[in-house]
């Protein structure tokens, strides 16, 4: 029999276990075929709470391949279910879902799981050590980083984090687009703040050209370095001078802008060097697609509606994308013979899998919506089908204060820099916010509100939890002085506690919180979604934060009993779980984790 079960262990994965085993049984039985395929039964909580502790989709799923009604093989299950030590109630609902729910001796066993396992828990092998590439930010190496960019590099360094801790083996890349037209921009305009270095008046900046302030130090190292002499040389030959020292400075900056963020890539990789040094990887690449039978000389129709940029009324060397479910074929040389920027996305991705990496995924800014379909289509072809992208899009930010639009930055010209928000309200509350809101949506960024110590803020009201935790395990010592500070002595003692005495529904709820977590990362992992972690944490500290307003309302609920000992340390071991869980919920998102808040 198929057995999908995940490579984890906690709460989900074992009762998931459990009715693979029971589906074996069955079989075993004659009630059930062999050979069945259990990879889309699944163990999850159920959307009303009230359905029980967990559900089961797997008579239903089942139910076709065996022959049989879904509502009978459920009841089969469901009787087998009822015999299990791990569970309370069975309860067949609808067509077939069974709902289950476990005994309290589950989440209390739980609960030592967290604090057994510490700064691990969570952690899971289902990444099995597969290699994965994330490439982020690759923001045009021609300025300062905009708040626009911050939000795809806070993205795609969390999800880096979430895979690692999910346990895939995961290289975090820049890709640096240092060979278009942009950077000859750059280059002219870098030159004028040379001239201006030297002592020229060059009056306003021309259109077209880049006109931020964070150019003045490119001109003044050109002049350092060059003196008067490049202005005595034609274009040609100052060009790519100037060219590679303001690359060289704007990655500088780029990389300073993102270390603010804690945010380092292993791989900075030049699209320029796809056809400089050793030989030139973009005609390589269409080479091999040409002898795949996926390059031909053709011409394109007129596209309707809305114009495209590549369309060229000529016969021209074309990638055959459609066979790969795009709109139309691709051009893959320009008019001037020069290589289209597709084609070099090829030849870049293509390294990418030569290097071992079999799944990508790229982080894109909102504009790029449209060309999915043909880097897809490409990467599908150049790895006959071994290779599959991801490509997960970063909507808009709208940066406000007070709810009113923020101006421009003096120092880009005409938009606010990374490095601006950043110093205004910090690299925690940046890197939370920035996660606490899909991807694909469009995102309010308020810098007043992000600053505020209330519920409304989610990364304070996060914060604060675990500060929260630490600031009652301060009270608890001084009503109990023996009560160790040694994170070694306190684990041993954490672990004699008698948990049988969480009994009241808000604690047992706040267990079941903590059991979720795990399955979370592995949800948030497979389906490439670090903002899952952050809307968990919310959910969690809210909880914990009930649970703390329950007892000063309610005096015998509090955690800290000063008559009864026992209590106590069952409840600081809840303290303690929900701690742990923040602490690495945080750390997956780059964002830390404070012992106190004032």
């Amino acid at each position: 029999m198929a057995n999908s079960s995940p490579q984890s262990t906690h709460i989900f994965a074992d009762v998931l276990a459990r009715v693979h085993a029971i589906c074996g049984a069955l079989a075993a039985e004659g009630a059930l075929p062999a050979g069945l395929d259990l990879s889309r039964v699944v163990v999850e909580p159920p959307k009303d709470a009230t359905h029980g502790d967990m559900a089961t989709n797997a008579a239903m799923v089942l139910a076709k391949e065996a022959k049989a009604k879904p509502r009978d093989l459920a009841d089969k299950i469901a009787e087998k279910l009822r015999a299990d030590d791990l569970v309370e109630a069975v309860e067949v609902a609808g067509p077939g879902f069974i709902n289950l729910t476990l005994k309290p001796t589950a989440w209390t066993d739980a609960l030592r799981a967290v604090i057994e396992a510490g700064s691990t828990y969570g952690r899971s092998r289902i990444g099995a050590g597969e290699k994965i590439n994330v490439e982020y930010v690759s923001a045009n190496p021609t300025g300062p980083m905009h708040v626009g960019h911050c939000r795809g590099a806070v993205f795609g360094d969390a999800l880096a984090s979430l895979l690692d801790f999910a346990g895939y083996a995961v290289t975090r890349e820049y890709y640096i687009n240092d060979a278009g037209a942009q950077v000859d921009v750059l280059a002219r305009s870098a030159f004028l703040r040379y001239r201006e270095a030297l002592g020229q008046v060059i009056g306003d900046i021309p259109e077209g050209l880049y006109p931020g302030d964070y150019l003045k130090p490119v001109g003044e190292a050109l002049a350092r370095e060059h003196g008067e002499k490049l202005l005595s040389q034609d274009e040609a030959t100052w060009l790519p001078v100037v060219r590679t020292r303001a690359i060289a400075m704007m990655m500088e900056m780029i990389r300073d802008d993102l270390s603010a963020l804690n945010i380092k890539h292993e791989v900075f990789f030049s699209e320029r060097s796809l056809q400089s040094g050793n030989g030139n990887e973009v005609a390589a690449a269409i080479d091999d697609l040409r002898k795949r039978g996926f390059v031909y000389q053709g011409r394109l129709p007129r596209p309707k509606g809305a114009v495209d940029e590549d369309w060229e009324d000529r016969e021209q060397t074309l990638f055959k994308s459609t066979e790969f479910g795009d709109d139309v074929d691709r051009p893959l040389l320009k008019s001037d013979g020069g290589y289209t920027y597709f084609a070099s996305d090829i030849a870049y991705h293509k390294t990418k899998f030569d290097r071992g990496f079999l799944t990508m995924v790229d982080v894109w800014g909102a504009d790029h919506g449209g060309y999915i379909k043909r880097v897809q289509a490409a990467i599908a072809a150049i790895t006959g089908g071994k290779g599959t992208l991801d490509v997960k899009i970063v909507q808009l930010v709208k940066l406000l204060r007070n709810g009113e639009p923020v101006k421009m930055s003096k120092r880009s010209g005409d938009f606010v820099t990374l490095r601006e928000v950043v110093d205004e309200v910090g690299s925690d509350a940046v890197r939370f916010m920035m996660l606490f809101r899909k991807n694909d949506a469009v995102l309010d960024f308020d810098l007043a509100k992000v600053i505020e110590q209330s519920k409304d803020n989610a990364v304070f009201y996060v914060q604060y939890g675990h500060a929260r935790g630490h600031s009652i395990f301060r009270n608890a010592r001084e009503a109990y002085p023996d009560l160790p500070e040694d994170a070694a002595a306190l684990h041993n003692v954490l672990r004699g506690a008698n948990l049988g005495r969480l009994d009241d529904a808000a604690e047992l709820s706040l267990m079941r919180r903590l059991a979720l977590f795990p399955r979370i990362v592995e949800g948030a992992a497979l389906a490439h979604e670090p903002h899952r972690i952050a809307f968990y944490l919310y959910d969690l500290a809210s909880e914990f934060h009930a649970l703390w307003t329950k007892g000063r309302d309610m005096p015998h609920l509090r955690f800290i009993i000063t008559n009864d000992a026992e209590i106590t340390l069952a409840r600081l071991t809840l303290v303690q779980g929900v701690v742990s869980v923040l602490a690495s919920g945080l750390a997956v998102l780059g964002v830390h984790a404070p012992n106190e808040m004032r």
